[in-house]
């Protein structure tokens, strides 16, 4: 016979109320907010990302079950809303990047990563999560394997096979 609390853990987390969402927004944030920002390298952008996944979250209202894993869902979902930021931005940035490049006899460090950021945007959105939570969330390939529930060896195929799909976007 169960305990009334583990009844009440097996339920799905309820986002209708604002109290709910406030209660997720204090315990994952700070997740959000730090994945948001190493993907896009800008403190303003990674605001945006907090606040368009926070956003989605109350949207999906008791649709959305977070008692599995709530941490790696939070990283997920600000890997998500990041990449779509940077896919929106690429036609924006696309020209004025190009003329920069042109003028720079050797690329800074930072003209490097926006390049970076513009090649990972032109991944399947599979492929530059997967990327962005093994190298920059940090994320072994066991841990991915059961986030993906896929292979070990095949998620390592696939980063072998994203980084020479990035490396061929960075040399054009």
């Amino acid at each position: 016979m169960g305990t009334a609390s583990s009844t009440l853990d097996a339920r799905p987390i309820a986002m209708t109320s604002l109290t709910g969402l406030a209660e997720q927004y204090e315990r994952y944030h700070a997740t959000v907010y730090g994945t948001a920002l190493r993907v896009t390298g800008s403190p303003a952008d990674a605001e945006d990302v907090l606040q368009t996944v926070f956003l989605r979250i109350l949207n999906q209202g008791a649709r959305l079950d977070l008692a599995q894993v709530p941490e790696a869902y939070f990283r997920r979902a600000a890997t998500n809303a990041a990449v779509d930021l940077l896919r929106r931005r690429i036609s924006h940035r696309e020209a004025e990047l190009e003329e920069a490049s042109a003028h720079a006899a050797i690329e800074s460090p930072v003209l490097l990563k926006e390049r970076l950021r513009r090649a990972i945007a032109k991944l399947e959105p599979s492929d530059a999560e997967l990327f962005l939570l093994r190298h920059i969330e940090g994320l072994s390939n066991g841990e991915l394997a059961e986030m993906f529930g896929q292979e070990k060896n095949h998620i390592a195929v696939r980063l072998h096979r994203i980084r020479q799909t990035l490396q061929a976007e960075m040399e054009r």
